[in-house]
């Protein structure tokens, strides 16, 4: 059993029966779980004013508990990451609090590790992850959660997944064969980071976007997922970051889950997120994998922001492997 803290940092939560289902779940799994007193707080579009999130986020550092879980993403982090108590967060990591979450709390992670270095974990939240009714039986997705219980157990060494495309075929699509190893040598001791697109394009030019993203010895691997962007808005983003030289830094980006976006036929003419991907390998040299089970998706594998890893690579199977 683990203690687990519910604390809101960013929107406010919204659909409480999916909030009150994901604390029924962790508790069903044998968890105790201490509820931020904010946590259903409200304003504006927030879980609370800024100096109440603030608040929220410094109570989940001090609370002890194994994993600062957070209700729910959305926007919000980005306001206060000026005045957010970065070494009282590094203390309580250092001590085995682990801080999850995804979307808006890739600021957060961004943030900390360019502060302190601090690992933290892009992974479920209570109300997009352990509220939602997947299963047959009605609970969450089977895979979200055992990933999450590894995390917890301390098991958790890599992730597999099946990518949508070969690394033969993407050289056959950028028209540069020599450009990629067909048997994809393995990817050694590089630091994985990324998140949610939209937010990491928003700290460009800030001092909250980490070091991996100028580093001239390209030793970062990125990974991205966003929701409700249309993929000419995925390209735009992926533009920023290319002309500021953030992807000519990696040596492999990842795609995750780009999902509840609408295209317009009479306007699009075919152009879709394969378009984007086909786009972008034509303009970076490093790898570029599909299919990462990381997004808003209920299938959500938990991943190390910050730490060492192996990336590689059999055919359409991808593995990603940390200490």
């Amino acid at each position: 059993m683990s203690h687990i803290y519910i604390y809101s940092p960013s929107s406010r939560v919204v659909d409480k029966a999916a909030f009150k289902r994901g604390i029924k779940r962790l508790q069903h799994l044998g968890h105790e779980v201490e509820i931020d007193p904010d946590a259903l707080t409200g304003h504006l579009r927030f879980a609370g004013d800024d100096a109440t999130r603030l608040a929220a986020i410094h109570r989940a550092a001090a609370s002890g508990a194994e994993v600062a879980l957070t209700s729910r993403g959305g926007y919000g982090l980005n306001r206060i990451l000026g005045e957010i108590n970065y070494k009282q967060i590094d203390k309580a990591i250092a001590k085995g609090t682990q801080f999850v979450g995804y979307s808006d709390f890739t600021a957060l992670q961004c943030a900390l590790h360019v502060k302190t270095g601090a690992p933290t974990w892009a992974g479920p939240s209570v109300c997009g992850d352990f509220g939602l009714q997947v299963e047959k039986d009605g609970s969450p997705d089977c895979v979200m959660e055992a990933c999450f219980e590894d995390l917890l157990l301390g098991q958790g060494e890599g992730v597999g997944w099946r990518t949508t495309n070969s690394i033969a075929t993407q050289a056959i699509n950028t028209l540069d064969t020599a450009r990629f190893d067909i048997n994809f040598k393995p990817i050694h001791n590089a630091t994985l980071w990324g998140g949610n697109l939209t937010m990491l394009m928003s700290l460009i030019g800030t001092p909250y976007l980490p070091t991996m993203a100028s580093d001239k010895k390209k030793n970062g691997i990125l990974f991205i997922e966003d929701v409700a962007e249309h993929p000419y808005r995925i390209e735009r983003h992926l533009t920023q970051l290319l002309h500021a030289g953030v992807l000519a830094n990696q040596k492999a980006i990842l795609f995750g889950q780009f999902t509840n976006y609408t295209l317009f036929p009479k306007a699009d003419k075919g152009y879709k997120m394969q378009s984007v991907i086909d786009w972008l390998r034509s303009k970076v040299k490093c790898p570029v994998l599909t299919s990462l089970p990381m997004g808003h998706v209920p299938t959500k594998v938990v991943l190390p922001f910050g730490a060492k890893v192996t990336l590689a690579l059999d055919g359409r199977d991808a593995l990603l492997a940390w200490d």
